[in-house]
């Protein structure tokens, strides 16, 4: 068969080109000790990142394709979604133009694209694993769940993972042991507004200590959680919201509008950038009888 109708050739040469099109909207991340990352120039001035690799506030720079380095600023930065925004004089470096990851489907091949050292680094792998909205370990609320098969290169975490047509989806980043996630850019776009906006993501604030504790179950316990397990709370903001609705330290925590809370990191999640300001019924248990109050969460303070 001629080469030039080899549909494997065909697909490799589409593919090169996807990489180097894309590629001319990548940058480096200097901004921590174990090597640089990449990171993806999302609107004119403002380059987007995987917060979890960005070591420090200052002192940042990045490598524009070709090699030129320069500086940026730390905008903001949101652990709860591994976003960071800097901000640094784009001198025509062209955006890349994203689209919207909620058609992606298990099996769908894509390319993760980073900049080491101002030359494209690539892999092409496939979508494993599309969901709806999750919450990640940190409480970030995240509109689609996408875990990709590939295999990527440490100096592409935070660069862009595109799909077959070239179309920017979102943000390559490891995920729970080193599985490579995709943040979608609807998540990312939002985070971007609020971090330009206030320099950090809003989150809900309890104002209490807690610390998982399981207790046995009386008969007359009517509590829903089946698990005998609750959220000990081991210490009071006294200007807080938990505070103000009269929770003590001693009191166990046992759902959350009536749903069973067995870890801290379930506080965390209800905790997201859309409950400040929200009413909660907690069902507790203190002095060993079971009891409910309402408190208005708030919007966690900027530490």
């Amino acid at each position: 068969m001629a080469e030039s109708t080899n549909p494997l050739v065909a697909f490799s040469d589409h593919a090169a080109q996807l990489v180097e099109r894309t590629a001319r909207s990548i940058v480096a991340v200097h901004g921590g000790g174990r090597g640089s990352s990449s990171g993806i120039h999302w609107r004119s001035g403002v380059i987007i990142t995987a917060e979890e690799v960005l070591e420090r506030d200052e002192d940042i720079k990045i490598t524009l394709p070709g090699g030129r380095l320069v500086e940026a600023s730390l905008t903001g930065r949101d652990p709860s979604t591994d976003v960071a925004v800097l901000r640094f004089q784009p001198d025509g470096l062209p955006t890349a133009p994203s689209a919207d990851a909620a058609p992606l489907r298990p099996g769908h091949v894509v390319l993760a694209i980073g900049n080491h050292e101002g030359a494209p680094v690539a892999s092409l792998g496939i979508v494993a694993t599309v969901g709806g909205p999750w919450h990640s370990l940190r409480g970030g609320s995240i509109d689609n769940l996408i875990r990709v098969d590939l295999m990527l290169s440490p100096a592409a975490e935070g660069g862009a993972l595109i799909d077959a047509q070239g179309r920017l989806v979102g943000m390559a980043v490891l995920g729970p042991r080193r599985r490579v996630l995709a943040i979608p850019t609807s998540t990312i776009d939002r985070v971007v507004d609020q971090l330009l906006a206030k320099g950090h993501v809003f989150r809900g604030y309890l104002g209490a200590g807690l610390q998982p504790v399981r207790r046995g179950r009386p008969s007359h316990d009517t509590q829903p959680s089946s698990s005998g397990r609750g959220v000990l709370v081991v210490s009071i903001d006294p200007d807080g919201p938990a505070a103000r609705a009269g929770l003590l330290v001693g009191d166990i925590v046992m759902t959350w509008n009536a749903k069973p809370v067995d870890r801290v990191r379930e506080v965390m999640q209800f905790l997201g950038s859309d409950s400040a300001g929200s009413t909660v019924d907690l069902g507790l248990i203190r002095g060993g009888a079971p009891m409910g109050v309402k408190v208005v969460i708030g919007e966690r303070p900027v530490a």
